[in-house]
């Protein structure tokens, strides 16, 4: 999708022709990893028949972590460009985007990308795009991101199919909607906003009104992206572009307000629900002194990631930190990136893990998201997890092992469905099951091209246990984890073996023990470095060297009391692979 915004930002002349690739992902995280995590606004200027079109395009990610930017993008759009890849087919986000852009009332022009690979069968694609979803065949356009082949078919399409936005009476206050927010250190929050009714003029002198947090402001600056910022004087109906607000407090606005005039009577603009974090994991700041940075970091980040959200958590061993509520691993992996790469502060993580709602034998109801939160076990009445209702498109080959695969995580069949050439499997599945291995697992069973969507599916009853990890007899509480009491035992030796390989050797012995309440159900030790105390004598002294032995005993053994096994971030890493 990134790469066919390229060739159209060619074409339309928006940038110089091969240019920088993937313009649009300016993180450099999203340059390594060749995928975007963040929706990108830009405007182009587009000519057809000698009449001058403005297009306001919003490039958005394909990742199921990141599916709540796509909501908030089509809710400033008037159409989508539905990509299919013509070597891959139709994917799980293919039909969950797709009933998206059509819940929200879009024009949908689908695209078939990659007709140039020698895999491509695009006219198959074409004739499943027309049983699957209703396309009709002149509808369907055939190109190359890589090339640009039908990139011109595909702006004349735009232009023609969807419509432009209603104009209202030109009298009718501002009314525009805040899809997404970013922070800058000398214009403060940056609001990007799609214009619905009236326009916004510094000129006029107006100030301006957020309905969900109350607060007034005078713009710093108005401008639109091409796709870097541009200051203008003016923007209106039906425009995409920013505010810079001057707002130092990242609280001042809200993804998916309704911006005004102070003192205008208007409906404020149907916003977003927010979504609800599906994974949770502490974060710690490897420093102390950082502690405030890290704050500072994590209110930047929800400022434009909405579906972020964070608050104070402790630990005996780590200190002062966050609790950090996620969409999916993905999305920890890249915010503790971010943090690292763009904030410079380094964290140490606690293994993941899902909200449990918790009945005790005293009738009091919980909510558990963190192994260091969980009741001794013999107030436990019952215990529920979270499971999602899981969709697999899958090419027909791979069914068998996509089925054992899933048969082996504790998923729950519902149905399948065949089209084409390709099936889609529905499941039943636990969240703690699918936030682990699931996804490396599915592309390695599938040779990388199955593709999944979930949504929240309710909860489940469980029998589940805390498996406690101990550190030369000392509770390491960030490194516990919790899991069905069947697998306890296995996961508990697995981590056991991974943390022996990534707990460096010191000058004391390291005992790692994972333990269900009072029973120890593994163990590893990792021996002592023994240094040659004695190197320096010369002679046959015994007694000095009997001496000198005797020391380093006790030294050892004091060490083994007072200091701290020293555990690095690999260790921690180790638990999401388990």
């Amino acid at each position: 999708k990134t790469t066919l915004t390229d060739r159209l930002l060619e074409v339309t002349h928006t940038i110089p022709m091969g240019g920088t690739a993937r313009r649009l992902d300016s993180n450099p995280i999203e340059q390594e990893r060749g995928i975007t995590i963040k929706l990108a606004p830009v405007r182009m200027h587009y000519q057809l028949a000698n009449i001058n079109y403005q297009l306001n395009l919003i490039d958005t990610p394909g990742h199921v972590d990141f599916s709540y930017e796509v909501s908030r993008a089509l809710h400033a759009c008037e159409g989508a460009v539905l990509v299919v890849d013509a070597t891959k087919g139709i994917q799980a986000q293919t039909l969950a985007n797709y009933d998206k852009a059509i819940s929200a009332g879009l024009t949908i022009i689908p695209f078939i990308n990659k007709i140039d690979m020698a895999a491509a069968e695009p006219e198959r694609l074409a004739q499943e795009l027309i049983d699957t979803l209703g396309f009709k065949a002149e509808e369907i356009i055939f190109g190359s991101a890589k090339s640009g082949a039908g990139v011109t078919e595909l702006l004349n399409a735009i232009v023609a199919r969807i419509p432009s936005p209603s104009v209202p009476n030109l009298t009718t206050p501002l009314r525009a909607l805040v899809f997404n927010s970013i922070f800058d250190q000398h214009k403060g929050v940056i609001a990007f906003v799609k214009i619905f009714e009236g326009d916004i003029n510094p000129n006029n002198r107006d100030q301006l009104y957020l309905f969900a947090t109350r607060e007034k402001l005078s713009p710093l600056e108005i401008g639109y992206f091409a796709p870097d910022m541009h200051s203008v004087d003016h923007l209106g109906v039906g425009e995409v572009g920013y505010i810079a607000t001057g707002h130092k407090d990242i609280r001042a606005i809200t993804i998916g307000d309704t911006l005004t005039v102070v003192g205008a009577k208007i409906t404020p603009i149907a916003g977003y629900q927010r979504p609800q974090p599906m994974v949770f994991m502490d974060l710690y700041p490897i420093d102390a002194g950082n502690y405030r940075n890290l704050v500072d970091a994590l209110g930047k980040l929800a400022l434009n990631d909405a579906a972020l959200s964070y608050h104070a958590a402790a630990s005996p061993a780590l200190g002062h930190g966050f609790r950090v509520g996620f969409l999916g691993i993905l999305h920890a992996e890249i915010v503790t990136e971010r943090l690292s790469r763009e904030f410079e502060v380094q964290v140490v993580n606690t293994s993941p893990s899902v909200p449990y709602q918790m009945t005790l034998k005293n009738g009091d109801h919980l909510e558990v998201s963190s192994p260091s939160d969980w009741p001794r076990p013999e107030v436990i009445d019952h215990i529920e997890e979270p499971v999602v209702t899981l969709t697999v498109f899958t090419p027909e080959p791979y069914v068998g092992g996509i089925m054992e695969l899933c048969q082996g995580k504790r998923a729950e069949f519902i149905d399948l469905e065949y089209l084409g050439g390709r099936v889609r499997l529905n499941y039943l599945m636990p969240l703690s099951e699918l936030i682990t291995d699931f996804y490396d697992r599915l592309k390695s069973v599938s040779s990388g091209y199955a593709s999944v969507q979930y949504d929240h599916g309710g909860y489940q009853v469980v029998d589940a246990v805390k498996v406690n990890i101990l550190l030369n007899g000392e509770e390491a509480g960030a490194l516990s984890f919790v899991s069905p009491r069947f697998s306890a035992e296995g996961r508990g030796r697995v981590l056991v073996e991974k943390l022996k390989d990534a707990i460096p050797r010191s000058l004391i012995e390291v005992a790692i023990q994972a333990a269900i309440g009072g029973k120890i159900i593994a163990r590893a030790t990792i021996r002592a470095f023994r240094k040659d105390v004695t190197a320096k004598l010369h002679g046959g002294d015994m007694t000095r060297n009997r001496k000198l032995l005797e020391k380093q005993k006790k030294g050892k053994k004091k060490m083994k009391m007072l200091g701290n096994v020293e555990v690095p971030q690999a260790a921690f890493t180790a638990i999401l692979k388990i």
